[in-house]
């Protein structure tokens, strides 16, 4: 008889899924009605700037997490890859924050200028945390 899992073995997965699809999805409505998805930040990869070093983090951590679902000898390393896409959230906030220019203008209003991509970022980051750290 296999091996019984149970339902929240799948929260990892699910939460690690949902900050995939949410980092391709619009996460933060620009100043002139535009949108802009996560590979947008990271275009501004060759200043070496906060936002697009978080980005890099969060999208990297996602798709290393979900490679460690489905390839046994990586899944000691779960909790690393979901707080690696923490720590990628962090770093993309102070970025916002404390960068110049336009980041600086949409940091202040982050919550506002908030799309459906940033808000499932945020619940697969505590979905997948939860998945990692339950055993």
């Amino acid at each position: 008889m296999g091996k019984k899992v149970s339902a929240l073995s799948y929260l990892y997965l699910l939460g690690m899924a949902l900050v995939a699809i949410g980092f391709c999805c619009p996460m933060i409505k620009g100043l002139f009605g535009t949108s802009a998805n996560g590979f947008d930040f990271i275009r501004n990869v060759k200043d070496g700037s906060f936002v697009a070093i978080g980005a890099i983090l969060i999208f990297a951590g996602a798709v290393a997490g979900i490679v460690a679902c489905f390839v046994p000898q990586l899944s000691g390393l779960k909790l690393i890859f979901a707080l690696a896409v923490l720590a990628g959230a962090i770093v993309l906030i102070i970025g916002f924050t404390t960068n110049g220019g336009i980041y600086k203008a949409i940091g202040k209003q982050l919550l506002k200028r908030a799309m459906f991509g940033f808000y499932m970022v945020v619940a697969g980051i505590v979905l997948a945390i939860c998945g990692a750290t339950q055993k």
